[in-house]
């Protein structure tokens, strides 16, 4: 039965585990095309899962993995939350921008476009993907609240900022009147803590609820991977290898350890460790096949106690 929870203070509700769509379009894939592109989201509705988490800046040319969610989605648009992200540097595909994405010039074009792309009314959480330097965040906030009062989007997130960050943007919403930010989407697993120091209380805090990117470590987390066995073809060996080459391979192995001793695996332990975490309102993990589908949305099974979370603390060490 796939679990639903609110997403922050909101009235969204997102399945515990959401579909990251960042490799729909890539080069190599299953997804490259639109046909394996509709299995694996067909199969994600079948599996109960809510939640599509993209971005205009993915796909082999940006927009494309919003242009192929959009067409993938659009007999179950009524019964999905599409989420997209805009600010990062689309090469000129929005126009020139001057580094400022996050101004209401940049918002409104960018939002159009992601809008006509995905084939879509409306979009449910519109996510600031990274933070501008040369905009005031009042302007941000101000262009956005004005997107939710036309109802071309439903909430608005943000996406790998800090947490000083998180407590201006709350100021600021309000002391304006503005729309506040219900989400925070971060790097976050059980090898990259570091958001724990910051961000996560600065979240709860607000209200805010946490979406954790890159749950499995770009696959160190799913078992596949240690000291004498790295599969031929996998993604960390020619994408990313610095993760391969830092790894600590007797924490992984004792990471294993811990699973097994539960009959569990790595995937499990890992989605239902984020998922016991309280700020976490759904995990995002992308997907290329309709069967990794099927076991990240079968993932959290497990509500670890308190021995078992110091026990993932001592495997893990705590960011202080």
């Amino acid at each position: 039965m796939t679990e639903y929870r609110r997403l922050g203070n909101s009235g969204l509700n997102v399945s515990v585990v959401g579909l990251g769509c960042n490799n729909l379009g890539r080069a190599g894939t299953p997804t490259e095309t639109q046909r394996g592109t509709n299995a694996v989201i067909g199969a994600a509705i079948d599996a109960g899962i809510n939640f599509f988490d993209v971005a205009d800046s993915y796909g082999k040319t940006p927009g494309l993995s919003e242009e192929m969610l959009g067409k993938a989605l659009v007999k179950n648009r009524d019964d999905v939350l599409i989420a997209t992200k805009f600010g990062l540097d689309l090469k000129g595909a929005n126009g020139p921008d001057w580094g400022a994405r996050g101004s209401r010039r940049y918002i409104m074009k960018a939002v159009e476009a992601s809008l006509r792309r995905l084939g879509t009314d409306w979009i449910d959480l519109y996510q600031f993907h990274a933070p501008d330097p040369l905009t005031p965040i009042d302007e941000t906030l101000s262009a956005l609240d004005a997107l939710v009062t036309s109802g071309k989007v439903r909430y608005i997130g943000h996406s790998n900022r800090a947490g000083w960050q998180i407590a201006e943007a709350e100021f600021v919403a309000q002391l304006g009147g503005y729309t506040p930010f219900i989400s925070a989407q971060n790097h976050w697993n059980l090898l990259e803590r570091s958001i724990e120091a910051e961000v996560v209380p600065a979240a709860e805090a607000y209200g805010i609820g946490v979406l954790p990117f890159f749950p499995l470590a770009n696959g160190l987390l799913t078992g596949k991977y240690s000291a004498s066995k790295v599969p031929a073809g996998s993604r960390l060996t020619h994408s990313r290898t610095n993760l391969l080459d830092g790894a600590d391979w007797n924490q992984l192995a004792d990471f294993g350890a811990f699973a097994r001793a539960r009959d569990l695996t790595e995937l499990q332990v890992a989605f239902s460790w984020l998922a016991a975490q309280p700020s976490v309102a759904s995990v995002i993990a992308g997907a290329t096949k309709p069967e990794q589908i099927q076991q990240n949305a079968e993932a959290v099974c497990w509500v670890p106690s308190e021995t078992e979370l110091q026990e993932l603390d001592r495997i893990f060490p705590r960011v202080v």
